[in-house]
């Protein structure tokens, strides 16, 4: 199954939900926002929602700065 995130090709052995993503790619939770086809994914919606294949996934992390 493949999937686009943040403009790079990846691969996936099988359906897996968007928390179990990020926890797989160490990506801390508390500071990210998703976007699945171009929708906003509601953090709550995280570990209900699969990737399906074909799917572009942006992930914006936040930086604190001053």
């Amino acid at each position: 199954m493949r999937i686009l995130v943040n403009g790079e090709e990846r691969e996936l052995d099988e359906p897996i939900t968007l928390l179990e993503f990020l926890l797989r790619l160490g990506i801390p939770k508390e500071r990210v926002a998703i976007e699945v086809n171009k929708e906003v994914v509601r953090r709550k919606d995280w570990g209900i929602t699969i990737i399906n294949d074909g799917d572009r996934i942006e992930i914006v992390h936040f930086v604190g700065g001053g």
